[in-house]
């Protein structure tokens, strides 16, 4: 959404570093002396911040009165915003009422794809950054939705839930840890949802997975991996779009800075906030290459952005262990050249799911030794919102998940039921965006998660395999 220099992170890099480094340390620097037992609280530094929250956690997975339609404001409609906004008129029981960026032409052509689809003109909002904050006091809306440059996704949420209105983001929901506590605190507070809305839950094959695991066929979920390996190069030193911001971020920050797309599924099927946790994790980062190597090798002598310096490594990896003592890698990989992957893999005592290529192994059913690919397993297992909406996700973006999140987001709000994501999981996964940075700047040591559901998630019951 914005194209101004204050969007850019802080690039006082050693400030920065030094302050993630001082954040860890001043809180445990007589904790990080040994190698003992990983899950023990003598050898993992806790968390920054203690939550201040005014609410608590409900007793079960909060849900809203029903909405017969929900009314919506769109803020931040480029390019994920306006696949959204397509999204949705085609979705019953809803209704794009606001959009709001701050280059006219994008709000006018969001506004001119609902009234084509057959709805009211909705209110245009571009009078600066934060014209957002009108839009959600002044608007009569159930919903909030926000899909603009990381940094505004928090203040926007925030907004809307003051102002009593359901909040959903585009991810990560935030990247610092202040941010994921006032998240938290803020739906607890308003006693409204605010959900991270992570597509990659709702693939094919994340689905089919997941099916597997409620099914059994995995047999007890012991150790996943996952990850974001996208070669962003190009995106992220183009002239428009993302290239006037996501680039930033590499320039002061070192550690995870994406992991929902890979982690979001696979803590799905080992029922993170419902049975188990995030408890602590470890992170490293390889040196700092690609992107300077990109700029010399694509902008001439004496360019600005041949001059630009990352922190940023290249290969991000972290390791989590949960509560219950399971593990969890996840890597960050978009500054070198590759094909695009997600690992996706979960693995059981009965049984193993992997994707990049799609392959299954079941202890009994497939041939010793030998991966099956999964074109059988569709069939038998296909999950329902699959077999109910794969005609209608077919054109809609990223395959077709982005649509089925969507709806579920819809469905939800309007039948009064959970949301798929709440707003504990978006911070607990936003969270690895600020521990990992922590540990990578005290030479890997582990940090402790906030446990943001404060012991909830002993009670929660895991996300049921639900129909369209």
């Amino acid at each position: 959404m914005s194209t101004n220099p204050k969007d850019r992170p802080d690039r006082r890099g050693l400030d920065r570093r030094d302050f993630l480094k001082a954040g860890a340390l001043g809180v445990a620097a007589t904790t990080l002396h040994g190698c003992g037992d990983p899950g023990a609280a003598s050898t993992v530094a806790a968390a920054p911040r203690v939550p201040r929250s005014v609410g608590s956690p409900p007793q079960d997975p909060f849900a809203a009165p029903p909405l017969e339609q929900v009314r919506i404001g769109f803020v931040g409609v480029g390019l994920q915003g306006t696949a959204h906004v397509q999204n949705l008129v085609r979705i019953d029981g809803c209704v794009i009422t606001a959009v709001c960026d701050i280059r006219e032409p994008h709000a006018i052509r969001a506004a001119d794809i609902i009234e084509q689809a057959g709805h009211p003109r909705p209110a245009i909002y571009t009078a600066g950054e934060t014209d957002f904050e009108r839009l959600c006091a002044e608007e009569d809306l159930d919903l909030v939705y926000t899909a603009t440059p990381w940094r505004w996704h928090v203040p926007v949420c925030v907004a809307a839930m003051e102002n009593g209105k359901h909040a959903a983001t585009e991810i990560p929901a935030a990247y610092t840890l202040e941010g994921c506590w006032q998240l938290v605190e803020t739906a607890e507070r308003t006693g409204r949802h605010c959900s991270m809305m992570e597509n990659v839950n709702y693939g094919r094959a994340e689905l089919l997975c997941l099916n597997l695991v409620r099914q059994g066929l995995l047999g007890e979920i012991l150790h996943a991996e996952c990850g974001y390996l996208h070669d962003l190069r190009g995106i992220k030193f183009e002239d428009g779009n993302e290239g006037l911001w996501r680039r930033n971020h590499s320039w002061t920050r070192n550690g995870n800075l994406y992991p929902m797309h890979g982690l979001g599924p696979v803590s799905n099927c080992m029922d993170i906030n419902r049975g188990d946790r995030f408890a602590h994790l470890v992170s490293m980062s390889s040196p700092s290459r690609g992107l300077q190597e990109y700029a010399i090798a694509n902008y001439p002598e004496g360019h600005p952005k041949r001059a630009e310096t990352f922190a940023l490594g290249d290969v991000n990896g972290s390791l989590i262990q949960t509560a219950l003592g399971k593990t969890i890698y996840v890597v960050h990989d978009t500054n070198l050249p590759r094909p695009y992957d997600r690992i996706n893999k979960v693995q059981g005592t009965r049984g193993i799911f992997q994707g990049y290529p799609e392959r299954v192994y079941i202890e009994g059913r497939s041939p010793g030794h030998r991966w099956e690919e999964t074109p059988a397993y569709y069939e038998e297992f296909q999950h329902p919102l699959w077999e109910a909406l794969d005609e209608e996700a077919i054109g809609a973006g990223h395959g077709g998940m982005d649509f089925m999140e969507d709806y579920r987001l819809i469905k939800c709000l309007r039948e009064g039921l959970p949301l798929d994501m709440n707003v504990y999981d978006a911070a607990a996964l936003s969270a690895v965006c600020e521990l990992s940075e922590i540990s990578v700047a005290n030479g890997s040591a582990p940090v402790e998660f906030p446990d943001f559901t404060r012991g909830r998630w002993r009670d929660w019951a895991p996300w049921p395999i639900v129909g369209a």
